[in-house]
């Protein structure tokens, strides 16, 4: 089979140089990403008022929990896609590209009436202050208009993943980034819209790299060439995808509502402590890019190989994946939390915000190498076919550890730095059960594998 030069054989050759080339551009995409949301928070922090700020960091939780369901499907697509390319069965993979990028765009336009007519209602819910409510919700439903551009972006993004090319999906993003930073410096600072303004940037850098993903699939030559003519839902596909995105878009959902509980109990200390949050919840977004890329190429590898029955090969994906993990983890997050005070002055000149933010890495920075590792393994046992269990396991050890913290012990021990111990904590607990869940399902794997004759030694 012919390759174009953005594309990596999985399947074959050594494996930790292929895990950094696909990688390392889906970490610099996701950490170009950041830091351009990052110019939205400086601009809105700087130029327009703290409350502004807090408005702006008070959605995330929520935008997560309304999107990361249609998100965490897209890895379905990513898996089965990966699956049909690494077979050479073309016409399904033709088949499934098409269905992945229709369920996106019906997606897309759900969430647009789901975002606006649901964000008042929802921050209430989190005890929004009253000072902060309004910009809020100007900002979520103005958000919340560009999800169409969103969804095609990441479910064409996950189509591109499935055969290894991550290059050029970052070329896109800094495209659309640059868009975004500009329209951010005109709608902030020459036009003061605020939070609208910033708004209307991510919108519109949205809609860029929407654009540019349907066009790379639109040039491409291979099996996942995209034409609108050949649009539409295919039921077979569409349940493949479902039975490993579904799961992994609930596990997402309900997380981010257990980040949710824990911004309501952040709100509780008033703006400023908001405002240090979203400041260090952006930094620690840093790192959690950099562990996630990692684990979309363990996912995507292990889908490969299990396609070809290499279940040696799958082994050493999952510990070269550990090994790349735990080191981009371990570096940043110690970086992060020597360097707390002068990476939050960045965001922010106000001390007592800065204090917060501080007390928050300083729990959350350094051990996040165990969030890592417990990414890793659902997204191992996603790549087998495997995602309902990993699911149920994710949910009760890190909302339940969490849910546990917030309503059990935080009320007796109120400081933010008490508050966030739920993060490691949750780390380690969820570890255990999905390691335990990876040896039986991959001893399942090797008997379906051998006895369907698909079974290899080779690595």
């Amino acid at each position: 089979m012919k390759r174009s030069k953005y594309e990596i054989d999985m399947c074959n050759g050594s494996i930790m140089d292929k895990l950094i080339s696909f990688s390392l551009p889906l970490m610099l995409s996701s950490i170009l990403q950041l830091m351009f949301n990052a110019v939205d928070i400086i601009v809105v922090g700087r130029f327009s008022s703290s409350q502004a700020l807090a408005a702006v960091g008070s959605t995330t939780a929520l935008i997560s929990i309304f999107t990361n369901l249609f998100i965490g499907i897209s890895l379905g697509a990513n898996v089965l896609a990966a699956r049909y390319y690494a077979a050479q069965r073309e016409k399904e993979m033709s088949e499934a590209v098409h269905t992945s990028i229709a369920l996106a765009l019906i997606s897309g336009i759900v969430m647009v009436f789901v975002g606006v007519g649901a964000s008042r209602f929802a921050l209430e819910l989190m005890a929004t202050p009253a000072d902060v409510i309004d910009l809020s919700v100007t900002y979520m439903r103005i958000y919340f208009m560009g999800m169409p551009f969103f969804m095609l972006y990441n479910y064409g993004a996950a189509i591109l993943r499935a055969v290894g090319d991550t290059k050029r999906p970052l070329l896109f993003l800094a495209a659309a980034g640059m868009a975004n930073v500009a329209l951010d410096l005109l709608l902030v600072i020459v036009i003061p819209l605020g939070v609208a303004g910033v708004a209307i940037g991510t919108v519109t850098s949205q809609m860029i790299s929407c654009i540019l993903v349907l066009r790379c699939l639109w040039k491409s030559e291979g099996s996942y060439q995209f034409r609108f003519s050949k649009l539409s839902i295919k039921w077979i596909y569409l349940k493949r995808i479902f039975q490993v995105g579904v799961p992994a878009g609930i596990q997402s959902t309900v997380i981010n509502f257990s980040n949710a509980l824990l911004q309501s109990s952040v709100n509780s200390f008033g703006s400023t402590a908001m405002a240090g949050y979203t400041a260090a919840n952006n930094i620690i977004g840093f790192l959690y890019v950099a562990v996630n890329a990692v684990t979309q190429a363990c996912m995507s590898f292990t889908s490969q190989n299990y396609s070809v029955g290499k279940q040696k090969r799958m082994d050493r994906v999952l510990v070269d994946c550990i090994i790349l993990s735990a080191g981009a983890a371990g570096v940043l997050g110690v970086g992060a939390y020597v360097f707390g005070s002068q990476l939050l002055g960045i965001y922010t000149s106000e001390t007592e915000v800065i204090q917060c933010g501080v007390e928050i890495l300083s729990i959350t920075t350094v051990p996040y190498f165990l969030c890592g590792i417990m990414d890793l393994i659902p997204g191992a046992l996603r790549g087998m076919g495997h995602s309902a269990v990993p699911m149920v396991l994710s949910v009760i050890g890190t909302v339940g550890t969490r849910i546990i913290w917030i309503y059990g012990f935080f009320p007796h021990h109120r400081s933010l730095h008490f508050l966030f111990i739920s993060y490691p904590g949750s780390w380690i607990i969820t570890i255990i059960m999905q390691a335990i869940c990876f040896y039986f399902v991959r001893k399942q794997c090797v008997r379906q594998l051998k006895s369907a004759g698909n079974y290899s030694n080779a690595i």
